[in-house]
């Protein structure tokens, strides 16, 4: 008989259900979520809230985006209108793979609040989904219809977000620095 584990794997380590990984962490933080629940203000406790059904709302985005892409990719291959020369086709795929990744780069970043790691908004995860938004744009986009100083516009874009981006990084990189050399010197 063949027996399985709480976490979805079998005797010989296997796992029988793929996402039985992500349904155990989603359990988790639902089970933190409960435990911590009595000592949260009345704010702490809406926020919860909101974080909860922000996450199901944009998982069910998710969702949604999946299936339209699935359905998509399938259609094109069944007609045959999946030419690798065509380069309208493979802008329109990729537009569609890069929305589903910025919605679970989104979805990440709302989950991290879930688990007490970060605060509501995180500044760096807010311009790396923004620069991964005008990577589509730039994939998406037909030069041949777009208008020079949409692309230049654009391309200012992602030149101040990739240096807002630096700066911020550089700045988490000497807070860590400035903690760790606080907690090695040794008190008088």
């Amino acid at each position: 008989m063949d027996q399985t584990t709480a976490d979805g794997t079998d005797a010989s380590g296997q796992n029988r259900y793929p996402f039985a990984k992500h349904v155990s962490a989603a359990t988790h933080t639902l089970r933190e979520t409960r435990k911590a629940w009595p000592g949260l203000s009345l704010y702490e406790r809406f926020e919860e809230v909101v974080v909860v059904v922000l996450t199901a709302l944009i998982g069910l985005v998710i969702i949604a985006a999946m299936v339209n892409l699935c359905f998509r990719i399938v259609l094109l291959v069944i007609f045959g209108l999946l030419d690798p020369a065509e380069h309208t086709v493979f802008q329109a795929v990729f537009g569609m793979i890069f929305t589903v990744l910025i919605a679970l780069e989104f979805n990440h970043s709302i989950l991290s609040v879930l688990h007490r790691q970060e605060s509501i908004i995180q500044l760096r995860t807010v311009i790396l989904i923004a620069l991964l938004a005008l990577a589509r744009k730039f994939i998406i986009l037909d030069a041949s219809k777009t208008e020079p100083l949409t692309i230049m516009g654009l391309a200012a874009a992602v030149l101040a977000l990739g240096a807002v981006h630096w700066l911020v990084r550089d700045q988490d990189r000497k807070d860590t620095q400035t903690a760790a050399e606080g907690s090695t010197k040794m008190p008088d």
